[in-house]
């Protein structure tokens, strides 16, 4: 039986104008029923990139930028500043800060992939880290939750939305800003967020539900990388 939910593929063009895609020259709309009006060319045509592939039925799973348009315009847009905290909160127990006392060459390749990343944000924000040794969290200083805060409260609602799954994936703020600000590429910060788990997995070999779980990670966060690269 079909699901009641599916919604099949009705149009025949896909067209964009002035940061609107349309569906056979009628504006496509946000669930909350607003104009998805897309900020740049760039990512107005590759929304509709996605809505050109559409085949029989449409798949929001495989329509990622117009998801994070969505909530972007629905969600985040209407309370920017609460979407903002809950990102900038990654910044009181980032990733980065956490370290394993042993062994040595998992301890040497921690410090080679995330130091760069803390010095990046010590020169950027001028603020001080405190890191640890296991994962009892250590706090950070005052100052520096509140000058990670400022700098993601500055951001416009599509760039927290394409921040978020960077953030929540790799559980670094500090990795995701580089990101943003072009301090770090994709891919550098995927393996720095994948360190611990690659460990593991070379240890011990790897698990498919685990691998799985990866790849659906990484594709989230890939999506939010062509997002922020988009605008």
């Amino acid at each position: 039986m079909e699901d009641p939910d599916t919604v099949r593929r009705f149009w025949k063009d896909v067209t964009v104008e002035a940061g609107e895609v349309a569906l056979d020259g009628k504006p496509v709309r946000t669930p909350g029923r607003a104009p998805l009006t897309l900020p740049t060319p760039q990512l107005a045509q590759a929304v509709a990139a996605e809505w050109r592939e559409v085949r029989e039925t449409i798949d929001p799973r495989a329509m990622p930028l117009t998801g994070l348009a969505n909530a972007a315009i629905d969600r985040i847009s209407t309370a920017r500043d609460t979407f903002a905290e809950g990102l900038s909160a990654y910044g009181e127990s980032d990733l980065l800060c956490y370290r394993a006392a042993e062994p040595a060459p998992l301890v040497e390749r921690q410090a080679a992939a995330w130091d760069p990343l803390l010095d990046w944000a010590r020169g950027r924000y001028d603020v001080h880290f405190e890191t640890a040794i296991g994962v009892m969290h250590r706090a950070q200083p005052d100052a520096t939750v509140a000058r990670l805060r400022e700098a993601v409260l500055a951001l416009d609602p599509f760039r927290l939305a394409g921040l978020s799954p960077v953030v929540t994936i790799s559980g670094s703020l500090v990795a995701a800003l580089a990101l943003l600000e072009g301090a770090a590429d994709a891919e550098t910060v995927w393996q720095a967020a994948r360190i611990d788990e690659d460990w593991q997995a070379e240890q011990w070999g790897e698990d498919a539900l685990a691998v799985e779980a990866a790849e659906a990670r990484r594709r989230d966060f890939d999506a939010g990388v062509r997002f922020l690269e988009s605008l």
